[in-house]
C-alpha cells in the first residue's frame, strides 16, 4: 500500500518529536575534577558569586561553575557535610561532622572568621531568609541548632526527637525537616521555634533529601526505598509517591522549569515535572555516575551539579569500595 501525502507528514512529525524529546533528555556535559583524596557529602552553589562550593572530607573545595577552576579552599573543617550562605550578612557557614562545629567564613575572601561548637555530627545546614537564622541538622544528638548570623553566637537548640536530615523553609514562619529514623517530616514554628507537627511519610521510608516548592506549597521528600513523596506544606497531606532511582541522598527543585530532581547513589538522577500542584510526570531517569547521591541545582542556568569519584573494585572485607585515588569529580548535567 502506498504511504499517503498525510501519513508521511504524521512520520515527519512524529520522528520531529522524537528527536526534539532526545534533545532535551538530561545528560553529563562537563566532568570537573579535584584532585585531593577524601569523601564528599554536600555541595552548594553560592548566590552572590559563579562558585561551587563542595564539601571534601576536612576541605571544603571552591570551583568556578562556568570553567571547573579552583578559586580556593576552605581548611580545617573536619568531616565537613554542608555549606550554606547568608548573602546580606556576606557570610557562609558550614557543618563540620567530626569536630561538631559550624565554620563561619567571609564569602568574598573565604577566609575563616570563628568557629561555633553545635550538637552531635551537624550535617545538613540552611540559611532562613525569613527568620535571618541558620539551621543546623545535628545527626547524632538528633537536634536543630540555631545560630543568629549577626552575632555568630547560638540561639537556641531544638529537640527533634529523631535523626534529622535535611531542612526546608516556606519562607513565611515554617521550617520542615526530613528525620530519616522515624519516616517524618518535622514542623518548626520559627518565630517561636517550637515543634508544631509531626507528619508520616506515608510508604516512603527512611526519608533524606527534601526541597519545597514555596509557591504550590508541595515538599517533595526523596526516600531510601526508592520513592518521592510529595506533601502538601499546609497539612501534611500526601498528594502523591512517585518513583525514583536507588540510594537517593538529595532532592533539588528549579522553580523555574518547575522540575524536581532526585540525585541517586546507583548511577541515576530522576527527573519529575511538576505540571500543577497536585499533578506530576516521571520523566526519565538520567544517567550520571555510581555514588552521585547528593546535589545543587542552579536556578540561574538550570544546569545540576553532583560530586562523585571512580571507584575500585571492592574487596570481601569491604562494606563498600573504595575511591580511586585523585578521582574525585563534579559532574554538570544539563538538557
Amino acid at each position: 500500500m502506498k504511504p499517503t501525502f498525510q501519513s508521511i507528514l504524521l512520520t515527519i512529525s512524529g520522528l520531529a518529536a522524537s528527536f526534539s524529546s532526545q534533545a532535551q533528555a538530561f545528560h553529563v556535559q562537563k566532568i570537573y575534577h579535584i584532585a585531593s583524596a577524601g569523601r564528599w557529602d554536600y555541595i552548594a552553589v553560592c548566590p552572590v558569586n559563579d562558585n561551587i562550593y563542595v564539601s571534601h572530607t576536612s576541605q571544603v573545595n571552591i570551583i568556578n561553575k562556568t570553567t571547573g577552576d579552583s578559586v580556593g579552599v576552605i581548611l580545617n573543617t573536619d568531616g565537613v557535610h554542608g555549606i550554606a550562605f547568608a548573602p546580606e550578612f556576606k557570610k557562609g557557614f558550614t557543618s563540620n561532622g567530626r569536630s561538631n562545629t559550624v565554620s563561619v567564613f567571609d564569602i568574598k575572601t573565604n577566609a575563616v572568621l570563628t568557629q561555633i561548637k553545635t550538637g552531635e555530627n551537624p550535617d545538613a545546614i540552611m540559611y532562613d531568609d525569613f527568620s535571618k537564622k541558620i539551621y543546623v541538622c545535628n545527626g547524632r544528638s538528633n537536634d536543630l541548632t540555631i545560630i543568629d548570623p549577626a552575632t555568630n553566637q547560638v540561639v537556641k537548640t531544638v529537640t527533634l526527637g529523631g535523626k534529622p536530615e535535611t531542612a526546608v523553609s516556606d519562607q513565611k514562619g515554617k521550617l520542615f525537616i526530613n528525620i530519616e529514623d522515624k519516616n517524618e517530616v518535622v514542623v518548626l514554628d520559627t518565630k517561636t521555634w517550637k515543634v508544631e507537627n509531626r507528619w508520616k511519610t506515608g510508604g516512603g521510608e527512611e526519608p533524606s533529601g527534601l526541597a519545597i516548592d514555596t509557591k504550590t506549597g508541595r515538599l517533595f521528600s526523596g526516600c531510601g526505598n526508592k520513592k518521592l513523596i510529595v506533601l502538601n506544606s499546609n497539612n501534611g497531606k500526601i498528594i502523591n509517591e512517585l518513583p525514583i532511582g536507588n540510594g537517593c541522598d538529595g532532592v533539588g527543585f528549579d522553580a523555574g522549569t518547575n522540575l524536581v530532581f532526585s540525585s541517586n547513589g546507583e548511577g541515576t538522577l530522576t527527573v519529575i515535572k511538576e505540571n500543577s500542584a497536585d499533578n506530576y510526570t516521571v520523566l526519565e531517569n538520567a544517567v550520571t555516575k555510581k555514588g552521585a547521591r547528593t546535589l545543587a541545582v542552579d536556578e540561574q542556568t538550570h544546569k545540576v551539579y553532583l560530586p562523585t569519584a571512580d571507584f575500585e573494585k571492592p574487596t570481601a572485607e569491604q562494606k563498600r569500595p573504595g575511591m580511586v585515588p585523585g578521582s574525585f569529580q563534579i559532574l554538570v548535567v544539563g538538557q
